[in-house]
């Protein structure tokens, strides 16, 4: 198994990765660059979707929507879109603070809500949480608080049998497991999936005894989860039981979030940073930011779709 480059012109902090089956379409977004991304594959262009005024805002995550466009968190809210390029259409605002607070990782449940996790930016208090969002009976859209006691969300996924609901904060190292009824949206027994050793206090980039921190992940049909490791160069495949089943080195120090693609969903994507990244790092590892793939010998699952 190797990595093949599918972009060479990187992002800051690509993000949200995620197939879509009818258009045979990657999608992805750069937070910091405030852009959202799609790919036909590897020979194809890739097209950019500037968020400008009155939405200039980081695009946290994106999901597509069964009536067609996209779900978007920005920074204050969720929107909606209903094609590539259109008008951004307030779903829900969130009274959270903009300043030190924006939303992160997030997808949709396999019944259709928009779950999307917020990130604290000063990281000195476990302020972020994650919400659902429900839309299918049209009217007012239903939020619900999920979990909170984090500082930034990520890692969100649901087991294939959809009994089982995953959540990571990244900069505590942990991942969380719940038992979930989809008909009721109810989280219960909540556990720790897998929990990872803390960074050093005085690592940096070359060093060794760091292995990462869970950010984004995407789970097969047999239940395993895959696990971006950032900074930790690598991406971790870890059982239904929350055991380590394979550790696969990675093109760039700072995976993102992997997604199964392609008509058989055998091919995975993994999105990548060079956001804030050494220069040291950057020369040894010039395509961080770009967007890599890799076949795999089980599928995965596929993306959920939005239902509003």
């Amino acid at each position: 198994m190797s990595w093949q480059a599918v972009t060479t012109q990187p992002c800051e902090l690509g993000e949200s990765p995620f197939w879509h089956p009818q258009e045979q379409m990657l999608y992805w977004v750069d937070i910091p660059g405030k852009k959202i991304m799609r790919t036909c594959g590897a020979t194809g262009p890739t097209e950019s979707w500037l968020m400008t005024a009155p939405h200039a805002l980081e695009p946290g995550c994106i999901a597509p929507a069964r009536q067609g466009g996209l779900v978007i968190a920005l920074r204050d809210g969720i929107y909606r879109a209903r094609t590539w390029g259109s008008a951004l259409q307030l779903l829900v605002p969130f009274a959270h603070d903009t300043t030190t607070t924006r939303f992160n990782d997030g997808k949709c449940d396999p019944c259709g809500r928009f779950w999307v996790g917020t990130m604290y930016e000063p990281r000195d208090a476990r302020k972020a949480a994650l919400f659902s969002i429900d839309c299918r009976q049209g009217g007012r859209p239903q939020v619900e608080l999920k979990a909170d006691n984090a500082i930034t969300a990520n890692g969100l996924a649901w087991s294939p049998d959809r009994k089982t609901v995953y959540w990571s904060d990244t900069p505590n190292h942990i991942i969380r497991a719940w038992d979930w009824d989809e008909t009721s949206n109810v989280m219960s027994a909540p556990r720790v999936f897998h929990q990872f050793p803390a960074k050093p206090q005085d690592w940096q980039y070359g060093m060794a005894g760091y292995g990462g921190r869970p950010d984004g992940a995407a789970v097969d049909v047999q239940g395993n989860y895959f696990v971006a490791m950032y900074e930790g160069r690598r991406l971790l495949k870890l059982s239904p039981a929350g055991d380590i089943l394979a550790d696969i080195p990675t093109p760039a120090q700072c995976p993102t979030m992997p997604c199964f693609g392609d008509d058989d969903l055998r091919t995975l994507y993994l999105t990548t940073a060079r956001h804030k990244r050494s220069a040291a790092e950057l020369a040894d590892m010039p395509l961080s930011g770009c967007v890599f793939s890799m076949r795999m010998d089980v599928p995965g699952l596929p993306v959920n779709f939005f239902s509003d």
